[in-house]
């Protein structure tokens, strides 16, 4: 428990700065009034990295996970989007505490446990939830445009090499005006995010949420699970997992290749901001990068 709270210290306090300090001080009362405001049982949370996760229990005895943290608007608003297909349903959420109620996912073990396994059938159940996830943008859909996080990539001055940097910058825009179509999209769709359940045979967890080119969707799938792991056989893996998503969704592979590219890119540079150790995300760029 020690362990856990620490690495939610760190990393809320490395994000948020001061402000991540007095929400850090004020967890425990939240969770109280919580509990007792929505009649909830309180159980051991999950492993903990940029929010308080735990299961609970409802007043009815039913299991849910309550889930508190920064900037949950935007997972909220997604996940009423997806209004259960595809993914986990809200139960309930609260914008002023920062904490939204969630249906609890069993049995719950995580997509990743299929890798490198048995990849095509990982693939497989990645391709259908999105073709399940991308619903047309509701109306007043309060979700941020994916073109919304070019700026990460022009303010980077980091490890990340400048010439990926700027490469993926404007690919990203050009892609972005270039789309078809606009959807509703996890943001953050892999094998780590996608649950086992019953009510479904998976369920994507933990969405970014944002509006925009579908293809965006491939990029975090070609570099998890274990992305810390820079095995270069995990990253062979990839070239195949761009022919089987785009037969599987119909989108032409050198546009999720390009896409795949950017948030290789993208992901490398959030990740050198916060000042983690690069990836395999940084190899697969180098992989995709476009000549």
């Amino acid at each position: 428990m020690v362990r856990i709270l620490t690495t939610l210290s760190r990393n809320v306090t490395g994000v948020w700065g001061a402000e991540g300090e007095r929400w850090l001080a004020g967890l425990p009362a939240l969770l109280d009034g919580l509990a007792a405001d929505w009649d909830l049982v309180l159980e051991a949370p999950y492993d903990l990295t940029f929010h308080y996760v735990a299961p609970v229990r409802q007043a009815d005895g039913t299991p849910a996970v309550l889930k508190v943290g920064f900037e949950l608007e935007v997972e909220a608003a997604a996940l009423r989007a997806f209004d259960g297909r595809g993914a986990v349903r809200p139960l309930r959420f609260d914008a002023t505490r920062g904490a939204i109620l969630l249906e609890q996912v069993t049995p719950g073990h995580r997509l990743r446990d299929l890798v490198p396994a048995d990849d095509p059938a990982a693939m497989a159940v990645l391709a259908d939830l999105m073709r399940q996830l991308h619903v047309p943008p509701p109306a007043s859909h309060g979700l941020p445009p994916v073109l919304s996080q070019v700026g990460a990539l022009d303010r980077h001055r980091g490890p990340v090499p400048a010439g990926l940097v700027s490469q993926a910058a404007a690919l990203m825009r050009s892609l972005c005006a270039s789309a078809s179509r606009e959807a509703v999209l996890h943001g953050d769709l892999h094998h780590d995010n996608v649950l086992a359940g019953t009510r479904a045979p998976w369920l994507a967890i933990d969405p970014h949420g944002l509006v925009g080119d579908p293809g965006y969707e491939v990029g975090s799938i070609l570099f998890n699970p274990h992305p810390d792991d820079r095995d270069p056989a995990l990253t062979a893996l990839v070239p195949a997992r761009l022919r089987q998503l785009s037969a599987a969704l119909g989108e032409p592979e050198d546009r999720l290749a390009a896409w795949g590219f950017v948030k290789a890119v993208l992901s490398s540079v959030w990740t050198a901001d916060t000042g983690g150790p690069l990836t395999r995300a940084l190899d697969v760029a180098h992989l995709l990068r476009p000549t």
